[in-house]
């Protein structure tokens, strides 16, 4: 058994007995391998997101939490393969990482046969012209997820750096990636390029309710490349630089 035959058919076992645990020295004799490999294979299981904890004491052992991870998936080897392909467009978005662990994790808990469909169909396909990437700050995504206040460091095209406070309020995608915010430097809704800010804080201070209409923004989207300062209103954004 390869690796990612066993880190997959450990997850399902440690899935049938929970919340009961098992010790590293049953899945070593399990699986035919040391414990020392099972307690590597379980930090990666660990560090890629799975749900598995150590049970200390004279009964312990490693337990997984059924109820936050997904059982085998029904998907065939074409649907894996599109979600793969699909990455390909959400490599110029500020969802690439995320987009791309949770793949990892989808095809994890695939049965061994559809993934080794879903691979040898995936080195058949091939992207032309790979749009260029975006780097997202942590704390970017840690203050939207979270409506925190965020403290940037922010280039404008003239090249001038400043440092404002912004209440994060989503992204906006086109020919380049805006945060869009509502700004307390210049009091109103603000398109920050993603590519121009050089640092981020996210804060303690949760951000209060804005009434920024998002589908109003994306529809005056063009005005974010055309004009630098515009009326404020809940429907209009400006962009910063």
């Amino acid at each position: 058994m390869n690796r990612t035959d066993r880190l997959y058919a450990m997850v399902e076992e440690l899935r049938a007995v929970a919340p009961r645990p098992r010790s590293a020295r049953w899945l070593a004799a399990r699986f035919e391998v040391s414990a020392r490999t099972v307690e590597r294979d379980l930090a990666a299981l660990q560090q890629a997101g799975v749900p598995i904890h150590a049970r200390t004491g004279r009964s312990g052992g490693y337990v997984l939490d059924p109820a936050r991870t997904l059982p085998p998936l029904a998907i065939t080897a074409t649907e894996a393969t599109a979600l793969a392909a699909g990455l390909h467009a959400l490599a110029a978005s500020p969802f690439a990482d995320t987009a791309r662990t949770a793949l990892q994790k989808i095809l994890a808990v695939l049965p061994a046969s559809e993934r080794a469909a879903a691979a040898d169909l995936a080195d058949r396909v091939r992207m032309i012209g790979p749009p260029a990437e975006v780097r997202v700050p942590d704390a970017v995504r840690v203050a939207l997820a979270g409506r925190r206040v965020l403290r940037l460091a922010y280039t404008d095209r003239g090249g001038a750096v400043s440092e404002r406070d912004v209440e994060p309020v989503g992204f906006l995608g086109g020919d380049h990636w805006y945060l869009i915010g509502w700004c307390r430097l210049r009091d109103g809704v603000r398109g920050f390029r993603l590519d121009r800010i050089v640092a981020a804080e996210s804060l303690a201070e949760v951000a209060p309710p804005r009434p920024v209409d998002l589908s109003a923004v994306d529809a005056l989207g063009h005005e974010l490349v055309g004009l630098d300062v515009i009326a404020n209103t809940d429907r209009t954004v400006s962009r910063c630089g």
